[in-house]
Order: structure tokens, then C-alpha cells, then sequence
């Protein structure tokens, strides 16, 4: 595996994932967003590749379950962390028990503009309600 170049998506990615603090967690879409992208996908590939250096088990998936292989090996990690948890059945969770993480409780939300790419980065296409398209029928 080859180290990534310090702008690219993957080290962004990591970056954000790299941020969440202990007990928190994101989806891999809420990383993709957070870098102005819809790519939960790719974030899932990047996790897959290089995320064994960062806190990988604060990506979730969307329903609040983590990486899928990986249940065993995030448990002691969430307890540790603290992290609220959903288990079916007994009290206390197990690595071969189902359990999901309580989303709505440990979601985290990165301040405002951290890790996001600037505009002049990702320039958006014009549509034809742009302010600089020639005014139209509807305009008079």
C-alpha cells in the first residue's frame, strides 16, 4: 500500500475520521459529507485500505452497526470509549451477540467548516438559474 499524497480524499478522509473524538462516532456517508461529497462508498474503501491506523470503529454504518466483519474486534474499543450501545437480548453486549451502536447518542458532528475543502477546490457547476446567466423571459 502506497502512502497518500497529504490533499487527496483518502487523507482527507482520514483526517475526519481521525478528528472524532473517543466515544463519538460518524457513518460513512456523515464523512463523505463532511468533505462536501457523497461518496460514503469510497469512505468505505479508504477505511478498508489505509483506516488501520486511525480509529476505524468510529465509522459506522448507517443503522449503527460497525464495519461488517469487524464486530468482534470494535466491542472492546466502544466499551472502553464508552460509547452508548443497542444490544438484543442480555444486558451487557458480547462480541458474538447482537449490538449496535445508539446512533442518535453518539453521533458527532465536526464543527462548522472544519475538514471541508474550499470551494475554489471543488468548483460547482452553473445551472441556468445562475446570477451570471443572461437574464431570461422570466426575469422581465
Amino acid at each position: 500500500m502506497s502512502t497518500p499524497e497529504p490533499d487527496d480524499f483518502v487523507s482527507l478522509v482520514l483526517g475526519v475520521v481521525d478528528s472524532i473524538p473517543p466515544g463519538r462516532v460518524m457513518t460513512y456517508g456523515g464523512v463523505a459529507a463532511q468533505l462536501g461529497s457523497r461518496a460514503a462508498r469510497a469512505v468505505g474503501q479508504i477505511m478498508a485500505r489505509y483506516g488501520s491506523d486511525v480509529a476505524w470503529w468510529r465509522v459506522i454504518r448507517s443503522g449503527g452497526h460497525p464495519p461488517i466483519g469487524h464486530e468482534a474486534q470494535a466491542l472492546p474499543h466502544y466499551r472502553a470509549e464508552h460509547t452508548p450501545l443497542i444490544h438484543a437480548g442480555s444486558d451487557q453486549p458480547s462480541a458474538d451477540a447482537a449490538y449496535r451502536v445508539d446512533f442518535a447518542a453518539a453521533r458527532w458532528s465536526p464543527p462548522a467548516g472544519r475538514q471541508r475543502p474550499s470551494e475554489s477546490d471543488h468548483p460547482q457547476p452553473r445551472d441556468a438559474f445562475d446570477a451570471a446567466a443572461p437574464p431570461s423571459v422570466l426575469d422581465l
